[in-house]
């Protein structure tokens, strides 16, 4: 099984604001795509309310309690199914659900945003004991970059 959580985040861990992304960044956008294409995504409903569509190139899930909830082009499950994690899944959000998952997760890629914004939803406490940076790539205000500078951090649990 293979269960890596992919957020990107502010200095404070924030991660939305009002069901949305408190910030617009075209590289942080692009460095997702290019982790999470041709890959299972896995969301919570909340997260999913939030598209307004299933992103292209994935198999787009949603896990929810509520059972009569059904969006087109996503399939909702009520429940992790052990044949659901027999491949790689990436969990792409809310809070809810990377506190749910993240005793599973086997893996963590987090965009840092070097900058404070406002919002309402954090990340999940992480016990950094569990969990070993194996690579860092920094992003500068640049062309590509115009906002801020960003880290993207890969994270691997220590077993």
């Amino acid at each position: 099984m293979s269960l890596t959580l992919i957020a990107a985040m502010d200095k404070n861990g924030l991660i939305g604001k009002d069901n949305q992304l408190p910030w617009h960044l075209p590289a942080d956008l692009k460095f997702f795509k290019q982790q999470t294409l041709g890959k299972k995504i896995l969301m919570g409903r909340k997260t999913c309310e939030s598209l307004p569509f299933p992103l292209p190139k994935r198999e787009n899930i949603v896990l929810s309690r509520n059972t009569a909830f059904i969006k087109e082009g996503f399939t909702v499950i009520n429940a992790l199914d052990d044949s659901l994690l027999k491949e790689e899944i990436m969990v792409i959000g809310g809070s809810t659900i990377y506190k749910l998952l993240m005793p599973q997760a086997n893996a963590m890629i987090l965009t840092r945003i070097d900058h404070e914004f406002e919002g309402d939803t954090y990340f999940p406490e992480i016990d950094w004991q569990q969990w070993l940076n194996v690579r860092t790539t920094y992003l500068p205000i640049s062309e590509e970059n115009k906002d801020y500078n960003i880290a993207f951090e890969f994270y691997q649990r220590i077993n």
